[in-house]
């Protein structure tokens, strides 16, 4: 192995997967007509295209709101739906929905993230959304949350989760036919949280997550690095992208993966793709760190930013254009260097990402007080 491929090595790599791409022009590049809504076969294709280029995991970009990415666009089915749909038709790459804390409620927020693990048999992630302002909320009868109480929202609901994925034990399903008892009620537990706006009882109306506990992933702009397994970090520059992943080490966030927008040459360099998409619609600055050019100088970035991050989440500009670029002239030559850490068929995603399988906090308790 080079010193140049030495560098890409323990990198983690997952990738957005919403729509047609990131630009709001995208759906210009992808063969159906304006304001389409991306069909279950699209979206089975790009996920199966992620899966078998090496990606560690796919994204679904969610929002109470429909999108604006062109002429008429009719709306798109919610991030969970789309990641259980595709679940089924995968067998190793994660699937990490976006599930919005002041618009959905705890419970089901929990309920349906643990049954997505059940059905990818332990590859689920959550990408913690917190759209709060006054239209987002205004879709489920509520007002706007901003500063502190959002950020108590996002808390309350991210613990209220993680004590609902425990809530059952992992030997709680006993199936005794002798006696007629499918579960031991006292491996079974009410979680009696009190949030600032709402309390939980539990238990969850599943069995723990075949993982224990999902895969949080958390926007670094939450500021809520001490409760993620892995913080996104979105920063305009390398260094900015090292300083603030710094920070969510310090706070212990197990693994810190850099947002990069990326717009590749293909038939035409990519500094004349991104004119001619910004000529039909301009995307607004983002904050993240952007690449624009090619495939080896895509490569020569994230050589870099791997000596302070652990991975990165790329969101393409065209899906249909730069995935296929990213899969046949970026991805191989990091799997070249990932020689034994690459997803397998039927691993967890925790296993994935080498994360630990987490201890059920009842059951240590439990031990604990014996």
């Amino acid at each position: 192995m080079t010193d140049r491929e030495t560098g890409l090595a323990g990198l983690r790599l997952a990738l957005e997967t919403d729509g047609d791409g990131s630009h709001p022009a995208a759906w210009r590049h992808s063969g159906r007509p304006p304001g389409a809504v991306l069909t279950p076969g699209a979206l089975r294709d790009v996920v199966t295209a992620a899966q078998d280029a090496g990606f560690d995991l796919v994204t679904f970009a969610d929002s109470p709101l429909p999108p604006d990415g062109g002429p008429g666009v009719a709306g798109r089915l919610e991030a969970g739906t789309r990641a259980a749909y595709v679940s089924p038709l995968t067998d190793r790459i994660g699937l990490a929905p976006t599930l919005h804390v002041a618009t959905t409620e705890p419970f089901h927020l929990a309920t349906q993230l643990a049954s997505l693990d059940h059905a990818s048999h332990g590859r689920a992630g959550w990408v913690v959304g917190a759209a709060a302002g006054e239209d987002d909320l205004a879709t489920v009868g509520g007002t706007a949350l901003t500063g502190a109480a959002l950020a108590r929202e996002t808390a309350d609901v991210i613990d209220t989760a993680r004590a609902l994925w425990d809530s059952w034990e992992d030997d709680a399903v006993i199936k005794d036919v002798a006696t007629g008892r499918f579960l031991d009620a006292l491996r079974v537990h009410h979680i009696d949280f009190e949030g600032a706006s709402f309390t939980v009882k539990g238990p969850l109306i599943t069995p723990r997550p075949p993982q224990g506990q999902i895969v949080v992933l958390v926007p670094d702009s939450l500021d809520a690095d001490a409760r993620a397994d892995v913080v996104l970090v979105g920063r305009s520059d390398v260094a900015a992208v090292a300083a603030r992943a710094a920070r969510a080490r310090e706070a212990g966030a197990p693994l810190v993966l850099a947002e990069v927008e990326v717009v590749l040459d293909a038939a035409v360099p990519a500094a004349d793709r991104l004119d001619e998409l910004n000529e039909a619609a301009r995307r607004p600055d983002s904050g993240r760190l952007r690449h624009v050019g090619s495939a080896e100088s895509l490569l020569d970035l994230l050589r870099e930013l791997a000596d302070s991050v652990d991975g990165v989440r790329l969101h393409p500009a065209v899906l249909a254009v730069d995935l296929p670029i990213l899969a046949e002239r970026v991805l191989p030559r990091i799997s070249a260097s990932r020689s034994g850490r690459v997803p397998r068929a039927g691993g967890s995603l925790r296993e994935t990402l080498g994360l630990p399988r987490p201890a059920n906090r009842f059951a240590a308790a439990a031990a604990t007080n014996a």
